[in-house]
């Protein structure tokens, strides 16, 4: 996706000794907060706090671009501060030295949206081509996988027993051997995530790919897509949450559980996800919401 500049301009506020939240307001995917306070020397403390978990589900990965801070009765020159938020709720602060007890301010931001680049996956068809290091053919919904028959019987997967693999077996000796009960695009999914070369799971798959896991005891599957959710991922956290719950990932449910503040936890509480839970978790989550109020 290509990138695109967002533009912001505040109104006009005072900021004295007593002031502390001059504004909160959300705009094309970013909410922030803007704070500032005269301290007793007459500078003035500003802070910017950005939340764009919106943008991050879409798949931004960085936000750069500056902040402008003025004074409209021109009490201090105008500051510019060069940003990149690459942090949920990330701060932004800036101290302006000045003389007075109280400034009308004002700020403006260019902030651009910058991408993950994704790495294009090769078509199943490449993938399992017929090749010399191809002796043996699974056949899934009539379509066929070619693989080396000694590579995948020592992967850690219990899609078939290992006996099916062995010379004294009868479909051994077989070129072909059907799989049944799943289907082609998942059983292509859930091969490619180690055989015959890694790739690695994305917001679109992971799910899919965790359900691939469990069903043939793929731990490894598992263990891959866990990574990519605690270190990868911009899904909500209300779907996350889910996942980690419905597929026993404890690291990855406290990561979600911890991101949670007040209305975030009552937004949950809220959800589609929320029925979804298991009994414990929601416990936990009632916790949680109890300890933020």
């Amino acid at each position: 996706m290509s990138s695109e500049t967002i533009w912001y301009k505040s109104g006009a506020r005072q900021v004295s000794s007593y002031s502390d939240v001059l504004e909160t307001r959300t705009k094309s995917g970013i909410t922030w907060e803007w704070m500032g306070r005269v301290d007793t020397s007459g500078h003035i403390d500003f802070t910017w706090e950005f939340d764009w978990s919106e943008l991050r589900s879409l798949g931004v990965d960085e936000l750069t671009g500056h902040i402008t801070v003025s004074s409209t009765n021109n009490r201090f020159q105008a500051k510019t501060i060069n940003v990149k938020i690459t942090e949920d709720k990330q701060e932004i602060t800036k101290k302006v030295e000045g003389d007075y007890n109280s400034y009308n301010v004002y700020f403006e931001y260019f902030l651009t949206t910058h991408y993950a680049p994704v790495l294009e996956k090769p078509s199943d068809e490449e993938m399992f081509a017929p090749s010399d290091q191809n002796d043996t053919i699974l056949v899934v919904e009539g379509k066929k996988l070619h693989v080396n028959k000694t590579v995948i019987s020592l992967l850690p997967f219990r899609i078939f027993p290992r006996s099916l693999f062995s010379s004294s077996f009868k479909e051994g000796q077989m070129d072909e051997i059907p799989i049944g009960d799943v289907s082609y695009d998942d059983f292509a999914l859930l091969l490619s995530n180690f055989y015959p070369i890694q790739v690695f799971p994305t917001d679109k798959t992971v799910e899919k790919l965790l359900e691939m896991a469990r069903r043939f005891l793929v731990s490894s599957a598992k263990r891959s897509a866990e990574y990519h959710l605690l270190n990868v991922s911009r899904i909500k956290n209300e779907k996350m949450l889910w996942m980690a719950d419905e597929y026993v990932m404890p690291t990855l449910l406290e990561k979600c559980i911890r991101r949670l503040d007040t209305d975030k936890a009552k937004k949950m509480n809220q959800s589609e996800e929320f029925e979804k839970l298991s009994d414990k978790t929601k416990s936990i989550l009632l916790y949680r919401l109890l300890d933020l109020i």
